[in-house]
């Protein structure tokens, strides 16, 4: 077998792995079988009607469905929460960048080097860390403990993308603007703004995604009455896998999809 052949099996056995099992999540919550997820009884769309509100015979005859209610308000919770922390840590990462970029100081390398240590510190680390701090400072867990909690880490992944945009832009514009008399406001507005917009929109598209899946840190820091979707399907997987499952996390996947083609959309088109 020749190299190349070799790496192009090697290419969709890859790929395989990597999307296999996303394929059988969403094929499995299809499922009409009320008892195992596992063995197939036959092609329904049940379990998308009970996530809607509407009564079906599955669900009807199936003891362990959630409740509604509380699915849709752990939604409402998550998309409170990924709104704020997408703003705060876009405005905060935009600015740090911007900082670190344009101003020279001695100790830049090594602040360039703490904003990075969010993103591969693992989560529970965090989580915990987070947690005694609250705790210590005498703050109530709740939902904005939660907000401040993921705004600390998804700063890092928004300052990552502005400053690679930053680092692709030229500061001569800039220059030339202020030699123009235009005031550093108005340099800002026309120039910089426009010239890193779609890493400030790529950055906030992450941060809202990354937020919207967050478990981990989020379970340590949420308290009680602040279920978010991640935790709510935590505590449905720890009662058995079911179909439910499946289709919650199907419609997750399509609405991860759904916001990265628009953010992808928009970028193209400040781009033309």
């Amino acid at each position: 077998m020749s190299l190349r052949r070799l790496l192009s099996l090697y290419g969709l056995l890859f790929l395989a792995f990597v999307y296999a099992p996303i394929l059988l999540v969403v094929i499995y919550s299809f499922n009409a079988n009320t008892l195992n997820m596992m063995i197939w009884d036959g092609f329904t769309l049940d379990w998308y009607r009970q996530i809607f509100g509407m009564k079906t015979d599955l669900a009807d005859n199936a003891t362990y469905v959630d409740s509604t209610r509380q699915l849709y308000g752990a939604v409402r919770t998550s998309l409170i929460v990924a709104l704020s922390t997408s703003v705060l840590s876009t405005v905060f990462g935009t600015a740090l960048a911007l900082a670190v970029a344009r101003y020279r100081f001695r100790l830049a390398p090594m602040y360039r080097a703490l904003m990075m240590l969010p993103m591969i510190m693992p989560d529970i680390v965090l989580g915990i860390a987070l947690l005694i701090f609250f705790i210590t400072i005498g703050m109530n867990l709740s939902m904005l403990t939660i907000i401040i909690g993921q705004s600390t880490f998804l700063v890092s992944y928004v300052f990552v993308t502005v400053s690679a945009r930053l680092a692709q832009s030229d500061p001569g514009l800039e220059e030339a603007s202020a030699d123009l008399g235009a005031s550093p406001a108005q340099t800002f507005r026309k120039i910089t703004l426009p010239t890193i917009a779609p890493g400030i929109l790529c950055g906030w598209l992450l941060a809202f995604i990354i937020s919207m899946d967050d478990l981990v840190i989020t379970y340590f820091i949420a308290g009680t009455g602040n279920t978010t979707l991640p935790i709510h399907i935590w505590g449905m997987l720890r009662r058995g896998i079911k179909p439910e499952i499946n289709a919650i996390a199907t419609l997750m996947l399509l609405f991860t999809l759904l916001i990265a083609a628009i953010g992808l959309y928009l970028r193209s088109r400040r781009q033309t």
